[in-house]
């Protein structure tokens, strides 16, 4: 399983939110591209970067989203935040990234299944769940589709995985959701990237131990330093050995 480090950005800085509330911010970082650097030393194999002022709108840090791109070269990146028609989604992989990551947008079938289509292995759909329902629109609103619902129509569209994040848990550090998560990687034949709540490598080692969970984001534990990411690999990765 990859632990992915997360960057998001919200207003030029590297931030972490308490379960998506914009009144619940910590600032780790006036530099995400320097911050995106160090996670690339640690040994990351990959991060996940997030546009937060993007996802109550249209994405605002591109150029900056951009530069985090190029800093953490060759590592490959996914990037998420308010993108919500075509033309973003191919600024954003024209930018470098590896993954676009589409969430209030993935809950329609045909747009859905239009930029998969002219971007294969190249789309993630984010799962946001409150309770069982999906929450869009920057995890403001909560629709009426469950979170197995939206995984189905996902893989029915052509997406490459789904993210899933237990929003309650979400930069807590109280752990992540594993039973839900678990449920959704045994409905839904797509690979899980897990999302919400990680507080230490022990919850790693869970979330790896669930089939069809190939990879962890990880936020507010990383900056924290409640998690090594190099003590994380080491752990998670034994798990294969």
């Amino acid at each position: 399983m990859i632990v992915i480090p997360a960057v998001d950005i919200r207003g030029g800085r590297c931030v972490r939110l308490r379960q998506g509330r914009a009144d619940q911010e910590t600032v780790f970082s006036a530099d995400p591209v320097a911050m995106a650097r160090k996670w690339v030393s640690l040994g990351a194999e990959r991060l996940h970067v997030v546009d937060l002022d993007g996802a109550l709108g249209k994405p605002r840090q591109t150029d900056l989203v951009r530069r985090v791109v190029e800093a953490a070269a060759p590592v490959p990146v996914a990037v998420g935040g308010g993108l919500r028609d075509g033309v973003a989604v191919a600024t954003m992989l024209a930018a470098g990234a590896r993954w676009v990551v589409l969430g209030t947008r993935a809950l329609d079938p045909e747009f859905l299944g239009t930029v998969c289509q002219q971007h294969p292995g190249r789309v993630i759909v984010a799962v946001d769940a409150r309770g069982d329902r999906v929450a869009v629109q920057g995890w403001t609103n909560v629709s009426e589709v469950t979170v197995v619902e939206l995984g189905l129509r996902a893989r029915a569209g052509g997406a490459a995985a789904l993210l899933y994040t237990d929003i309650s848990r979400d930069g807590t550090e109280q752990g992540p959701n594993v039973k839900d998560t678990a449920a959704l990687a045994e409905a839904v034949d797509l690979p899980i990237l897990a999302s919400g709540g990680v507080s230490g490598v022990d919850d790693l080692r869970q979330l790896a131990a669930i089939p069809g969970v190939e990879g962890a984001v990880v936020g507010r534990a990383l900056y924290t330093g409640a998690i090594d990411l190099r003590a994380a690999l080491q752990a998670v990765g034994s798990l294969s050995e």
